[in-house]
């Protein structure tokens, strides 16, 4: 097993030893790096609504993982064979399907296999693959490290993750689930080391959204709902104007717009009206609660909006800031919200003053929970410590070209590779690749991620997760990837899984 030697002070730091079976395995705790993404049920509604907006545009934009290039295809060196840190342990699959009684040779791709989606720091939309795998809460992903960690910037945790199994072609027939914590090997989330190029995602229940129906509330549940609203303005008659004032389970908000002849005034004159001005949070934060002039009006209303909308806004607040003074925020994901601020302004009434009514409309609907992950598509099973030199099937999608510019695949479908894994091989010295297994294989780029499983029944699409597609090799010299590797599954990689297995996620709605 190999160790990282620290330059400052000459120190070495030794990874701790996971005992036998995975129920009594014990690792030290510097071995588990766990890092936060989506915090809260309304962030993950947030990126789940970033990918989903207009009919699923930014998912069907994403392209492939692109974190190789030319000088990473070389060749793989042998180093040996392995010497297990622990004895070898599993942990079953779940959701396992019926016996198909089809005698066809045909490879059955499993439920649990999809894509990654993700936002890295240069603000490109991309796709690794992965796979469901199982835990205690069923709400596990497994894939590459660097389709969880953006190597590029420090190995912070990619943006806006979320997991669509089954994804094809802009279709999410299981649901997007949104990444909550990521797991992985300190040695990855710290030194980069490829060795330890995996990572266990727990996902929040899947939401599935669109279809939903317009629902006219009141204001303070329009201020409560976290999904889609809209706010809108109706001109109505004096009359109407009246009769709303007078009724007190009125769903929506009446006000006046004053005329050129209307005059302010307080209040408390006869037949005042009031209308509604907005302010900056400053402003509001300062007005008093009551009735009259630079009073709060309400409570502040608060949008969650697109990029495109969030900038929209931005530039005419550059232009007129009086005129656009709503606060403007970008969480710590990347997440954007519009909060518009109002104050009462009493009018006597002019010949040209126009009434209205505000009404508060929800999509009902248009956020479903779709269950945990494991519940809806299964999930496969662990392994670790296994001897090489045993048949896997392995499952990505690939679609990036070969070193030599030959294209054969789209990533629009998953395919497939099976053979026996190699011993224990070197690779790129820039990526500290000691101990990797290989597999001869031709995919490309997007395949990054994918599932190498062990034992995998065919008729139950089920198998064990025993590694996950890290690199792309030519070992023949042609220029083009004629082999995959994996990092190979100890009982280090079995404490990082233990641990993620083992943690709640939680629902969107």
């Amino acid at each position: 097993m190999k160790r990282i030697l620290i330059p400052a002070g000459g120190a070495v730091l030794a990874t701790g030893l996971l005992a036998a079976g995975l129920a009594g395995s014990a690792t030290a705790t510097s071995d588990i790096a766990k890092d936060p993404m989506a915090t809260s049920a309304a962030n993950a509604k947030a990126i789940a609504d970033f990918w989903a907006d207009n009919n699923n545009a930014a998912l069907k934009a994403a392209t492939q993982s692109n974190i190789w290039d030319n000088a990473d295809v070389a060749k793989l060196k042998t180093a040996g064979g392995y010497s297990a840190d622990t004895k070898p342990g599993s942990a079953a699959p779940i959701g396992e399907e019926k016996k198909s009684s089809s005698k066809s040779q045909n490879v059955n791709m499993p439920k649990t296999i999809g894509k990654v989606f993700f936002v890295n720091k240069k603000g490109e939309k991309k796709w690794c693959s992965a796979t469901s795998i199982q835990s205690k809460y069923r709400n596990l992903v497994a894939t590459a490290g660097h389709c969880v960690y953006d190597t590029a910037n420090n190995a912070d945790t990619m943006d806006k993750w979320v997991f669509v199994p089954g994804y094809y072609q802009g279709k999410t027939p299981y649901g997007i689930y949104v990444g909550k914590q990521a797991f992985t090997h300190y040695d990855f989330a710290v030194y980069e080391d490829y060795d330890r190029d995996y990572a266990f995602v727990t996902v929040y229940n899947g939401v599935y959204l669109g279809g939903g129906k317009a629902k006219q509330v009141s204001k303070s549940e329009f201020e409560k709902h976290q999904g889609i609203k809209e706010a809108k303005d109706v001109e109505i008659s004096r009359a109407e104007f009246r009769q709303c004032k007078l009724d007190p389970t009125s769903t929506v908000a009446c006000w006046v717009k004053r005329g050129s002849k209307a005059e302010p005034t307080g209040p408390d004159y006869p037949g005042a009206q009031v209308a509604k001005v907005e302010v900056s949070a400053d402003k509001y934060k300062d007005a008093r609660v009551g009735k009259g002039n630079g009073f709060k009006f309400g409570e502040p209303v608060t949008d969650i909006v697109t990029d495109s909308e969030a900038a929209a806004y931005k530039k005419k607040q550059e232009q007129n800031a009086e005129k656009y003074p709503a606060t403007v925020k970008q969480d710590a994901r990347g997440n954007w919200t519009i909060t518009h601020y109002y104050v009462q302004q009493w009018y006597k009434p002019g010949s040209d003053t126009k009434f209205y009514k505000t009404v508060f409309t929800i999509i009902e609907g248009y956020v479903k929970d779709a269950g945990r992950l494991g519940d809806v598509v299964g999930g496969q099973g662990f392994a670790w410590n296994q001897p090489t030199g045993k048949y896997v099937r392995v499952f990505g999608y690939p679609a990036s070209a070969h070193p030599d510019g030959h294209k054969n695949y789209t990533g629009i479908t998953p395919k497939w590779c099976y053979g026996k894994t190699t011993k224990k091989l070197v690779g790129s010295a820039a990526k500290k690749i000691e101990e990797h297994v290989a597999l001869k294989c031709a995919m490309t780029e997007g395949a990054d991620g994918g599932p190498w499983l062990y034992n995998y029944k065919n008729s139950k699409r089920l198998g064990y997760v025993n590694g996950v597609t890290s690199t792309f090799n030519d070992q023949d010299g042609n220029n083009r990837v004629d082999y995959i590797s994996s990092p190979y599954f100890d009982g280090e990689t079995a404490s990082i899984y233990k641990a993620a297995a083992n943690s709640w996620s939680g629902k969107v709605v």
